[in-house]
């Protein structure tokens, strides 16, 4: 394949065409996860080019024309052909810190390789061992490692670990830690702990072993980030904690408090509020003069500036793309490097010179056949209780194309996405594309539980109403049909993981509605689930789904499996071959039951099965996505009659 284009066709035919066009996305790589050097000459990063998630490194060059040559991308090999899932340069420029995905599956090593691609060696994790990527320490010389907990009563443990000997000093310990930040000094920590949706964050002064909580521990809500930085010119200080926290607000704000020896300077403020977006992103420069916020609305990536001193808040504007990911602000503050990608971009890595807002780009992804790709759009709708609910529709291509069909309603597919804690967004989607070639439409709601709408909403699933979030599932069924867009006939469900779950429910649950469903690592049985999956996994979901044991007779009310025998729809189950997150027996015990009852009854609707080699829960390869994005478009094209 071209490394400047795809080849692919610039009109789409019938079902191969879709196919095809699906396959010719998947070949558009991405780049990724972005870190810079202290002098923001060079990044890092992650890209998907060569077939499998890697890291890369490639010299910064601004202010070039739009036709020129992007500088050379340098792949650094790690001795392991296992994908890589994360990376991070050290503050002195002298190691990158690697995440890479163990077989491909759920567990995490962390290694570490110079910039040049020598010395490359494992520190932490194995096939049996979880170890987490955290942050360096602000001199380079150590980088924080963390093996989650890996049992009940058995606490998760981060070090410092050295990459040079290897050598694991201990750090902290806690139930579910995650370490955020480290002061400059080493002294003090930023730990976030908690389970899902009620994660809170504690400063740690390692001198005098303190721990002063931030916020309220245990209130409804969640501090999903923070930076620990020096005091803004004029405070008395000495240090400043700023997080991305939505306990006690209505949406996830920038909140600021003073920190020294012996505790907080004063009472946590809001410092950067919207009523119409969620913080997303924070980073800082080393000085604490300045912060990168990047804030959600509905959907769409807005990015700030804001002075620390004077409270000044500096948008960005011109962004070439719908969704940014991964904001990183330069260490003297001067440049911002980050992802955007959008409906028919795949992830670029771009540049903003921060005193002029100039935007160069550093990375390039191959052309696509922006002709045979649709724009979605932001649609709204309520539930059957009420609540507005929003959503990305992709309608098919014009009814010009043979596969468009006609104007009136046609067939259609809900696409649930996983979490629940994420977010449909207008990113670069090959399986959303390749459906609305060939004539079906997608609605890709986000249904409550969903982030990006407030503290609120996405408590709205909580345990015992997980059911108004399955009646969501039958509002965006119902949307597409009073608009016209879909014929009640002919709507599928499908959707991965969290999404794949809803799946099964929709079927099982509520018979008659749909024409198909494709569950995709979806949860079958919450008992087993539990049972099952990794430890730190299910530590955490109690606050969402319900604990395992006191809440027992509710799982088994909510798990799909029980009413296996009122699924009246065609199903394809797809799940990956080491997925530990949601444990590969949800998927066979599913299709057992589905296949046995088909054994005596000849009406009983077919179920297919997909899985997919060297993959976990979420799919990486290149192989498996054009894999499992064909069987996708096919099976739905067969089971919802001629497009």
């Amino acid at each position: 394949m071209s490394d400047t284009a795809v080849q692919g066709v610039s009109g789409v035919d019938g079902v191969d065409g879709a196919v095809a066009l699906a396959e010719d996305l998947v070949g558009a790589w991405g780049s990724w996860s972005p870190v810079m050097t202290p002098d923001a000459r060079r990044v890092a990063f992650v890209s998907d080019r060569s077939g499998s998630p890697q890291v890369w490194v490639q010299d910064v060059v601004t202010g070039l024309p739009e036709d020129a040559a992007l500088p050379r991308a340098h792949h650094l090999p790690l001795g392991t052909p296992d994908p890589v899932v994360g990376v991070n340069w050290a503050a002195d420029g002298r190691w990158l810190g690697v995440e890479v995905a163990t077989d491909g599956g759920v567990r995490t090593q962390v290694w570490v390789v110079r910039p040049d691609g020598t010395d490359a060696r494992r520190v932490a994790g194995g096939p049996e061992e979880h170890a987490v990527l955290g942050p360096w320490t602000r001199s380079g010389h150590r980088l924080v490692v963390t093996f989650p907990s890996p049992g009940p009563g058995r606490p998760t443990r981060s070090f410092f670990a050295d990459p040079a000997t290897g050598r694991l000093d201990p750090l902290a310990e806690g139930a579910n830690t995650t370490v955020l930040d480290v002061s400059l000094e080493e002294r003090f920590l930023v730990l976030k702990d908690g389970e899902r949706g009620h994660q809170f964050c504690v400063a740690v002064d390692r001198l005098d072993d303190a721990h002063f909580p931030l916020l309220q521990p245990g209130a409804t809500g969640s501090t999903d980030r923070a930076v620990l930085r020096p005091a803004p010119e004029g405070d008395s200080g000495p240090l400043w904690v700023y997080l991305a926290s939505d306990v006690g607000l209505a949406r996830r704000q920038l909140i600021g408090t003073a920190l020294g020896p012996h505790g907080f300077k004063g009472e946590p403020r809001a410092l950067a509020v919207r009523d119409d977006a969620e913080l997303e992103g924070l980073d800082a420069d080393d000085a604490g003069r300045l912060l990168l916020l990047v804030w959600n609305a509905a959907g769409r990536s807005e990015l700030e500036l804001f002075d620390t001193s004077t409270h000044e808040r500096t948008p960005i504007t011109g962004m070439p793309g719908q969704v940014a990911a991964d904001p990183v602000l330069s260490r003297d503050g001067s440049s911002v490097v980050l992802g955007v990608e959008g409906p028919r971009r795949p992830r670029e890595l771009w540049h903003v010179d921060v005193p002029t807002g100039a935007w160069s780009r550093i990375t390039h992804a191959p052309e696509l056949p922006e002709s045979s790709l649709v724009e979605p759009e932001l649609v709204r709708f309520a539930g059957r209780d009420g609540l507005p609910l929003t959503g990305w529709l992709y309608r098919p291509r014009s009814s010009s194309s043979s596969t468009g069909g006609s104007a009136g309603p046609g067939p259609a597919a809900l696409w649930l996405h996983g979490g629940p804690e994420a977010q449909e967004r207008p990113t670069f989607n090959p399986q959303h594309q390749a459906l609305a070639a060939a004539g079906i439409a997608v609605l890709a709601p986000n249904v409550r539980g969903s982030s990006g709408f407030g503290r609120e909403f996405v408590h709205a699933d909580d345990v015992e109403k997980r059911w108004d979030a399955f009646a969501d599932v039958l509002a965006a069924a119902d949307h597409l049909v009073a608009t016209g867009v879909a014929d009640p006939a002919r709507i599928a469900v499908t959707g991965r993981s969290y999404g794949g779950y809803l799946v099964l429910a929709s079927l099982a649950f509520s018979p008659g509605v749909f024409a198909a469903g494709v569950d995709v690592c979806g949860m079958s049985d919450l008992t087993t689930f539990y049972r099952d999956t990794e430890p730190w996994i299910g530590a955490v979901a109690v606050t969402k789904y319900g604990h395992p044991e006191r809440d027992r007779a509710l799982l088994e009310a909510l798990s799909p499996l029980r009413a296996v025998d009122d699924v009246d729809a065609p199903l394809l189950v797809v799940h990956g071959e080491h997925d530990t997150n949601v444990p590969i027996g949800e998927a066979h015990q599913v299709v057992a039951a589905l296949r046995d009852r088909a054994r005596v009854d000849e009406s009983a609707p077919p179920v297919e099965y997909l899985e997919l080699a060297g993959e976990g829960h979420d799919y990486r390869r290149a192989d498996s996505r054009r894999t499992l994005y064909g069987a996708v478009v096919r099976f739905l094209a067969e089971h919802l009659g001629p497009l």
